[in-house]
């Protein structure tokens, strides 16, 4: 009884750090995804914000269903557009609550995952508490599913299908009557939203499938689970590419409604002809090897050997260590019993415990290792499995100590250092931008980003029709090309009212100076941590470290 009240207590300290650290916020810059796959593209069509569109979501090459950011992202703007409209909070919108607003609601949503894990652990023979305190403490949960990431919403959705099959009658004698319909309706939900869902969702639903022939003996029982999985899950698409469909053939809701009869149906008939299907768009580009190439290529086994270290630690390793240990075993049963048992072994239904579990977590694990682009993120679903395992009676006790060593240096590099200077930055220029100063007299600001992260235009809080404000992103440009644009703009620097920024690593800080150009303001924004271009351990050792953990805005001299 004491050690589970001080599991509970630590859970709740936990959660509570999980949202205020969101509200704080945190600093770091995951990946570029995390703002261009939802809250850049929602600022845009929402908030009429100056926003950088990806390509996934350009009525040419559309990839990304519309349904989730709009949802999420787009709710959040929505709720604090009409709050400023309201005049409820006058200045609702800004850098802050453009961040914030869509990272708290992922926060909401992420404890999900704890109802799931409290949901499923006597099930799988967890303790409750025990996994939950591994779930709320593990980096991944505060970092990851803190943030608007597809892939969050990919492990949330998963998390409620593995519920949904896990739920049977107290009896235990048929799976429940309706999780057939919101088991299809999660399947085809999850498929839009990443089809990798897909990888996720095998082995729930084979083991859903199996739970459904071992409980009913009537064929015609089975069939009507299938068809309401199959009715429900082409019900859901439909409203997704519909949704898109009119998403990306730009055409509204409202002209639809006012249109008559006989342009309705010619409404209808050009829908049909321009319909949005982004599935099977997004499995069509990123099946091309030389389009993955182009977002970068790693190893088969980056995923087993890398990134389910680099995400989970000991944690990934010990399930690695128990899978050859029961799959071992598993052969060796399976060959001795072979010729006095009649059909396929039970390792699914009959066995509720580690060994499905383990299927939970390496089936996907291994279906995402047949592509070539392995990302750490994509895996972050697998974190609701691994806990359950690792919460099993007598695992991971051992190793407390370095659980704990090992979520806190993952906060610190994901949640403060890594590109920890770019949002704050962001923050400093839009500030800038809205000072009174710069409103009672308008002025021109050109932002010029180097070997940063793309850097999220909304942050800036610019409108569409504002032409004062222009960012240029050189992304990782060579120091030739770096200084021919900054000496290009430098002798264009004629307006008197005109500011020219440089934002630029640390690390790369020395580049400027061969550039033949003078700064007459410099801000340092600590802690910055640039993987591509990482400081080096001898200058870190001198006493010039904070300047290569840092991000400079430097802003050209025109007397240069």
């Amino acid at each position: 009884a004491g050690a589970a009240m001080v599991a509970r207590t630590l859970w709740a300290l936990l959660a509570a750090l999980r949202a205020g650290w969101c509200l704080l916020p945190q600093s770091g810059y995951l990946h570029p995804d995390e703002f261009f796959q939802a809250p850049e593209v929602m600022a845009g069509d929402i908030l009429n914000l100056q926003v950088y569109y990806p390509w996934e979501f350009l009525s040419s090459s559309p990839c990304r269903t519309v349904v989730f950011p709009l949802m999420t992202s787009g709710v959040s703007y929505w709720m604090i557009k009409s709050l400023q409209q309201l005049d409820i909070c006058s200045s609702c919108i800004n850098s802050y609550t453009l961040l914030v607003s869509p990272h708290l609601l992922f926060t909401i949503f992420s404890f999900i995952l704890d109802y799931s894990v409290y949901q499923l652990a006597p099930f799988w023979g967890a303790d409750p508490w025990k996994a939950l305190v591994l779930l709320a403490g593990s980096y991944v949960t505060l970092v990851f599913y803190t943030r608007t990431f597809t892939n969050t919403l990919e492990g949330l959705l998963f998390a409620l299908l593995m519920v949904l099959v896990s739920s049977r009658k107290s009896s235990g004698s048929s799976a429940e009557s309706t999780s057939s319909s919101l088991i299809g309706v999660i399947t085809a939900a999850g498929f839009f939203n990443r089809p990798t869902f897909l990888a996720f969702a095998l082995m729930p639903l084979l083991y859903w499938t199996g739970l459904i022939v071992d409980s009913q003996k009537s064929i015609k029982t089975l069939i009507n689970h299938i068809l309401k999985f199959i009715l429900c899950a082409c019900f859901t698409a439909s409203v997704f590419i519909t949704a898109d469909t009119f998403y990306f053939t730009s055409m509204s809701l409202d002209n639809l409604y006012s249109t008559n009869k006989s342009s309705l149906i010619d409404v209808i008939v050009q829908l049909h002809d321009k319909m949005v299907v982004t599935p099977f768009n997004f499995l069509s580009y990123n099946l091309n090897p030389h389009n993955l190439a182009l977002h970068g290529t790693h190893p088969r086994v980056t995923h087993f050997t890398v990134n389910g270290v680099m995400l989970f630690g000991i944690l990934h390793i010990l399930a690695i260590t128990a899978g050859f240990k029961m799959l071992k075993k598993y052969v060796n049963q399976l060959m001795l019993v072979r010729w006095c048992y009649h059909g396929p072994p039970g390792l699914l239904v009959q066995s509720e415990g580690s060994p499905t579990l383990l299927l939970f977590y390496f089936v996907p694990l291994a279906f995402l290792s047949l592509f070539s682009h392995q990302e750490p993120r994509f895996l972050i679903p697998l974190i609701l499995p691994l806990v359950l395992f690792s919460a099993s009676p007598n695992r991971a006790v051992k190793w407390k100590l370095l659980i704990v060593l090992f979520n806190l240096l993952g906060a610190l590099l994901f949640g403060c250092l890594h590109q920890g200077g770019l949002i704050p930055c962001l923050f400093h220029l839009e500030k800038l931008i809205h000072s009174p100063a710069s409103s009672s007299h308008p002025q021109h600001y050109t932002l010029l980003f180097a070997h940063t992260y793309m850097p999220p235009r909304s942050l800036l809080n610019v409108k569409k029709t504002d032409l004062h404000v222009e960012v240029i992103d050189m992304a990782g440009a060579g120091e030739e090309t770096l200084c021919q644009t900054i000496e290009q703009r430098a002798s264009n620097f004629t307006c008197s009212d005109c500011h020219i920024f440089i934002i630029i690593p640390g690390t790369v800080r020395a580049t400027i100076t061969k550039c033949g150009v003078s700064f007459m303001n410099e801000t340092l924004i600590f802690p910055h941590l640039s993987m591509e271009d990482p400081p080096q351990i001898p200058v870190l050792s001198s006493g010039n470290w904070r300047s290569q953990l840092g991000l400079y805005i430097l802003e050209l001299n025109r007397d240069y």
